[in-house]
Parts: structure tokens; C-alpha cells; sequence
């Protein structure tokens, strides 16, 4: 095959790399796992009296404030895991996600440096705990894990079995 242009040859094209194969398939798992995450988190927050309660715990907003967080919240995770499931948005709803992560470890932070005996809450519970009780560590090493998958579902949305590539978002 000739180029009209120079008369040359075209290059063959290129077998994919190793990246190029791999990384949908990595985007994929991010984007199912961090769906199963916000799913359960979501759904352990149910009845909303829970989920305001963990807010409360924080001490952080007013009550009102607190209410409408604690009301919301197990909605919009649900909404987040939604859209990750479908692949629809990827690239936001990934940015999205790794955000809110940030948002939940910022929490965390705040109430261990506090000296606040709390459950985080991020799974159901939350509110006072004995001291000694607090599990900040392995909660914040968890946030930033789920925090991770976010951002490689943001920055590397291309992946299969998603609403994205059917719309031809990403190829």
C-alpha cells in the first residue's frame, strides 16, 4: 500500500502494547470494584437514621447539615456505583469517586487528630466507640486504596463492557 502523499509505503500498523492490552481490563476491575464498594457502603447505611448518626459522630456540621449529609449520602454512592457499573461517565464519575474518598479520609483525619472515639461509619455504624475501638489507620489505608481505583478509572477510562465505549466516548 502507497501514501498519496510521498509515494512511500504506509507503516504497517502496530500490534498493540502491553499497556495498550492490559489497561481496559485494570479500568474494568476499578470500575466493578469500586461499584461494589460504594454499593455496600451504601446499602449499609439503610435505614438514614445510621447514616446521620455517623455524620453527627463527627462533629464537624450542624445538625441540620449533618441530616441532609447523612440523608444524601448513601444516595449519591449509590448513584456513583451505578454509573461505574454501566460505564457511563467513567472518566467524571471516577473522578468523582476518587474525590469523595479524599472527602472520607480528610474526615477520618480530622477526628483522629481531634481525639474523637468514633466508627467511621463508612460501612454502616459509626458513632462513639470505646477508646482503642478506632480503626483511622486501617480506614484511611482502605479510603486511599478505593481513592486509587477512582483515579485509574479517571485517568484511564477506556474499558470493556461500558456504556462509554458503546457511545464511542473512548476507543
Amino acid at each position: 500500500m502507497t501514501d498519496t502523499n510521498d509515494g512511500y509505503p504506509a507503516p504497517a500498523p502496530q500490534p498493540p502494547t502491553r499497556w495498550e492490552t492490559v489497561q481496559p481490563w485494570i479500568t474494568l476491575a476499578c470500575r466493578v470494584g469500586l461499584a461494589a464498594v460504594l454499593i455496600t457502603a451504601a446499602v449499609t447505611k439503610f435505614p438514614p437514621a445510621l447514616s446521620v448518626q455517623a455524620v453527627e459522630a463527627y462533629d464537624l456540621f450542624p445538625t441540620e447539615v449533618a441530616q441532609l449529609i447523612g440523608y444524601t449520602l448513601p444516595l449519591f454512592e449509590l448513584a456513583l456505583a451505578l454509573l461505574l457499573l454501566a460505564g457511563l461517565a467513567t472518566r467524571y464519575v471516577g473522578a468523582a469517586s476518587a474525590l469523595l474518598m479524599v472527602v472520607f479520609i480528610a474526615g477520618i483525619v480530622s477526628a483522629m487528630v481531634r481525639g474523637l472515639n468514633i466508627d467511621c461509619g463508612c460501612f454502616g455504624g459509626g458513632g462513639q466507640v470505646d477508646p482503642g475501638e478506632t480503626t483511622y489507620g486501617l480506614s484511611i489505608a482502605r479510603d486511599i486504596a478505593f481513592a486509587a481505583m477512582g483515579a485509574f478509572a479517571a485517568i484511564w477510562p477506556r474499558s470493556p463492557f461500558a456504556l462509554d465505549r458503546a457511545l464511542g466516548l473512548f476507543r
